[in-house]
């Protein structure tokens, strides 16, 4: 089995390959435009590329068995970044794909496909109102699978919840950092809503799955989450609790924070985006009963398991990226004016 993982240098990318690893599969490349610069280096082929260029794409492609498409441009990268990896991109690998003959070609989408519903939990056969750039191109994503798809393609579909763990930083960190400072945290609302999280080692399973099962059930649109969760409050709490610092969190009205970080996403002076700060204070779950009938799929890790997981990670490899930020989830986010509130909790 010869396995393309496109995005192998991201958080989920390099997760799935040291999974493939772990179950002897040693035949494995990595397409991704950042440097892969993990341990595991010398275990697979790396390629330095664009996922929008045919060039590179049919070099990474050649003699594939499986694809697991883990690239993506994720919400804070500009509309036409977005729009062009996560939709043509997507377009560019399926074509190479049909083209080479690849046996299964597994899709990472996104539960931002769902929108802001009016309902819960949300099924896979719920309407589609993708919130802001990222989850209308997801929506277009799906589409374009579905296109292959009537050309005989296998395309498994996984919509996976928020997903976090060993390598995860990007908006987390914050919430990390002001936990090893012995900080109090904000949350937009009460923090009584129930917001499903899932742990990267469980999506890893489950993409696995899409691998392995029948094509006849993997070949299918499947959402994916945590087993178990409580409310963000108590969830978040679990860290603070960890943190030792008698810490809590701390909920403020939903829609005057809402107001306040639209004006500074708009300013640019917050890292927080749409998708975040307006479906924080909301339930937000899905039913993964397909999933875990079909597909055999059994999560391990709780809301507060996966939480801890990451924050532990997050302390053992502080030092690593102390002062780094970017756009993926692999750097911590700039805070922005969000470090000028920290003074405050």
């Amino acid at each position: 089995m010869k396995v393309l993982v496109t995005g192998g240098s991201g958080f989920l990318g390099i997760n799935m390959i040291r999974k493939l690893l772990e179950k002897g599969i040693e035949d494995i490349v990595s397409l991704d435009l950042i440097k892969f610069d993990y341990p595991e280096i010398d275990k697979i082929k790396t390629i330095v590329g664009d996922i929008r260029n045919i060039v590179d794409v049919e070099k990474a492609m050649s003699d594939i068995d499986i694809v697991i498409h883990t690239a993506a441009a994720l919400p804070l990268y500009t509309k036409e970044e977005i729009y062009t990896i996560d939709v043509e991109g997507t377009r560019t690998l399926l074509k190479t794909a049909h083209k080479f003959n690849v046996d299964r070609f597994i899709m990472i989408s996104s539960t931002a496909v769902y929108g802001i519903p009016d309902h819960h939990p949300l099924y896979e056969d719920d309407k589609l109102i993708g919130v802001g750039p990222y989850g209308e191109a997801k929506i277009k994503a799906e589409e374009v699978c579905f296109e292959f798809k009537k050309k005989g393609m296998c395309i498994p579909i996984l919509r996976p919840k928020s997903f976090i763990g060993p390598e995860r930083l990007g908006v987390f960190a914050l919430f990390y950092d002001w936990a090893k400072d012995g900080k109090g945290f904000p949350m937009i609302g009460s923090g009584n809503n129930r917001y499903q999280l899932f742990d990267v080692e469980d999506l890893c399973d489950s993409i696995y799955l899409c691998m392995t099962k029948e094509k006849s059930i993997v070949n299918d649109i499947y959402n994916v989450g945590a087993k178990e969760f409580t409310t963000m409050k108590e969830d978040y709490q679990a860290v603070l609790d960890k943190a030792g610092f008698g810490k809590k969190i701390i909920g403020f009205p939903a829609w005057p924070m809402i107001t306040i970080l639209r004006i500074l996403e708009f300013f640019k002076l917050s890292p927080l985006y749409k998708w975040v700060y307006e479906t924080a204070c909301e339930d937000s779950f899905v039913s993964i009963e397909k999933a875990e009938q079909k597909l055999g799929f059994k999560p391990k890790y709780s809301n507060k398991d996966a939480l801890l997981r990451n924050y532990k990670w997050y302390l053992d490899n502080f030092k690593n990226f102390e002062g780094a930020s970017g756009i993926s989830h692999r750097v911590p986010w700039k805070q922005g004016i969000l470090r000028f509130f920290k003074i405050f909790f």
